[in-house]
């Protein structure tokens, strides 16, 4: 097309927008559930069915104690990744006395549970790993696997000394503020008492597996696992594949999320008969991995990473699309804006928004071109295609995904009909009215992410005279920054939904508020404060200037408005407007932006919004 056009037709895109939207909302249509979250089994201790998923630890021993009564000064909860740079932050501010509680039996986090075969990080391990710089280590591969991710946290916990006062296997069951002592109440399910100052939950969004209601799971006979509690004595193998105890086996795994695509080319290349059980197909792109380039590596200079995780980001959002990210699977629809964009003179802002959409559109179509390549049965291709905008659910990459779909031994079953699996039996699981008797089933349906505060976070909390932080939110999340309530002093919510929001590259955003509640303890203690606290008046500041700013991030990241989208977890089963609003959980103005707020207010040194004793 030539340039000085101001509209692009469908000739000139090689596809029909219009027919492509109303497919679009076909799809939608038939998968959107009346439950939302409530088809999802809340995984509790409280529940024999669910326990198992949550207590049970496949990876290592359990070890006795006694409980613990004592004081430290600050006290994180989660062991990941944003406990981990939190305390190393924290560190690095002069603030030794920091204990972290972890639930696993090492540091991790996502990344101590997920030890599933073919488990990768889907963002450039040198943008995504943390504190690379600070440790010395530069990843083998510019996707790392598991293994060495896990690593990496043993790296840092080494490096920055943490282990000496971490606490292990111990679930927090109870926070709580004493107002005369002013200090918060850690309570364990080990019988713990400890008490901290300053308190900063750094569970992170993906620390609960989250497993599908589906009438009669209690029953079934066969063996059965989470992937986040990945059962090699059954499977046999290990992160590398080869799950040759399964050659016998039928296997069937429910969802077809990020954590299938890596983890179905293994169960395929070694079961007897898989069954993959699919609602929604994931998007899925090239991989294209590579070992890391020591040259490259060597030639790198000091705030190498910071820059690099800052061109990442931009390069995702639309920015500036750098040279080491154009084969970038992430940068994709960022690329086709561009490239249509040229293509259009004179571009109003309505146009703007609408040349994004024909990006997307182009995008997908890219995308589900691959699978019609890849796929031999057309009609096994036709249902792995994904009709939704890009971001409407997370984007998977892998190279050996559809491949698995050419195997004989291999089934997709489609249940997008009726909206999900409808019964499991003690022989197997019935879908589409007919019984896949299996010997096993795995459930992939990841960890409680986007859904009710409560829920996903796990732990009763109670601030200025008894109030259930749960109950402040009860309209949606009320915050200062993102990071600080009023009526829970002391109390710092790093990581979380919020951070998850701001960008792909979680780490990086993590990153942006450890920097900036290590700062803050670090001064509020040189200063000998008892309580900081936000003001009623602060907090409701922040949540005006969330819902009246436009939130461009928040746009991509669901892929367009909550009821646009395919249900999933981006939009809580495509309900979100239903109990809460998204924009209090975001920043809409960018991560950049909100690195530069939070530096602003350190700067300005009068802890605006905070009343302090």
């Amino acid at each position: 097309m030539a340039k000085g056009n101001n509209r692009l037709s469908a000739k000139d895109l090689g596809f029909d927008p219009a027919q492509l939207a109303k497919r679009y909302q076909q799809e939608r249509d038939k998968r959107v559930r009346d439950d939302a979250e409530a088809q999802f089994v809340a995984v509790t201790n409280d529940s024999p069915f669910a326990n198992k998923y949550l207590a049970e630890d496949p990876y290592c021993s359990y070890a006795e104690r006694d409980p613990i009564k004592d004081e430290r000064e600050v006290i994180i909860v989660g062991g990941g990744w944003v406990g981990m740079i939190t305390a190393a932050r924290l560190t690095q501010a002069g603030m030794p006395d920091v204990r972290i509680i972890e639930s696993g039996g090492d540091f991790g986090g996502t990344w101590y549970w997920n030890r599933y075969p073919g488990a990768q990080c889907d963002i450039e391990s040198y943008s995504y790993l943390p504190l690379l710089e600070e440790t010395g280590y530069m990843p083998k591969l510019r996707y790392s696997f598991a293994p060495e991710i896990y690593e990496h946290a043993q790296r840092i916990g080494k490096h920055f000394d943490l282990y000496k006062n971490a606490v292990f296997q111990t679930w927090v069951t109870q926070l709580r503020w004493l107002a005369d002592e002013s200090r918060w109440l850690v309570a364990t399910n080990r019988g713990d008492e400890m008490k901290a100052r300053y308190v900063c939950l750094g569970t992170g969004p993906a620390n609960r597996p989250r497993l599908p209601g589906i009438p009669g799971a209690d029953t079934f006979t066969g063996h059965t696992f989470h992937t986040s509690r990945w059962d090699y004595s059954y499977t046999g193998g290990g992160p590398e594949g080869n799950l040759n105890q399964l050659e016998d086996k039928k296997v069937a795994i429910i969802g077809t999320g990020a954590t299938a695509i890596q983890c179905v080319p293994a169960l395929g290349a070694s079961a007897k008969e898989l069954y993959i059980f699919q609602r929604t197909p994931s998007s899925v792109d090239k991989r294209n991995n590579s070992p890391t380039d020591p040259q490259w590596a060597a030639s790198l200079a000091p705030g190498w990473q910071a820059e690099r995780q800052k061109r990442f980001g931009e390069s995702i959002l639309g920015g500036l699309v750098y040279p080491e990210f154009v084969d970038d699977g992430w940068t994709r629809l960022a690329r086709n804006v561009q490239s249509l964009m040229g293509q259009v003179e004179n571009i109003s802002p309505d146009q703007a928004g609408e040349i994004t959409q024909l990006a997307d559109f182009k995008t997908m179509e890219e995308i589900r071109q691959r699978v019609e390549q890849t796929v031999d049965d057309p009609q096994v291709a036709d249902k792995l295609k994904a009709f939704y905008n890009q971001f409407c659910k997370r984007p998977t990459f892998n190279d050996d995904y559809l491949e698995t779909f050419n195997r004989p031994n291999v089934t997709l079953v489609d249940v997008s009909s009726t909206k999900g699996v409808e019964q499991i039996t003690p022989r197997g699981i019935v879908a589409n009215g007919k019984e896949y008797e299996v010997d096993c089933i795995i459930y992939a349906s990841g960890f409680e992410i986007t859904s009710s505060y409560e829920r996903r976070i796990g732990i009763p909390i109670y601030g200025i005279n008894g109030e259930s932080i749960y109950d402040h939110w009860e309209k949606g999340m009320r915050t200062m920054h993102g990071l600080m309530a009023h009526g829970f002093p002391n109390l710092f919510l790093c990581g979380g939904l919020f951070v998850f929001q701001l960008g792909a590259n979680y780490c990086y955003g993590v990153d942006v508020q450890a920097e900036h509640v290590a700062h803050t303890i670090s001064e509020l203690s040189k200063r000998s404060t008892k309580v900081a606290h936000v003001s009623a008046e602060a907090e409701q500041h922040w949540i005006e200037d969330q819902l009246s700013s436009e939130s461009a991030g928040m746009q991509l990241v669901l892929g367009g408005s909550p009821e646009s989208c395919t249900p999933g977890y981006y939009n809580q089963e495509g309900t979100a407007q239903r109990y809460r609003d998204v924009r209090l959980e975001s920043y809409g103005k960018g991560l950049g932006a909100y690195r530069t707020l939070l530096r602003n207010w350190r700067n300005a040194g009068d802890f605006a919004g905070l009343e302090l004793t």
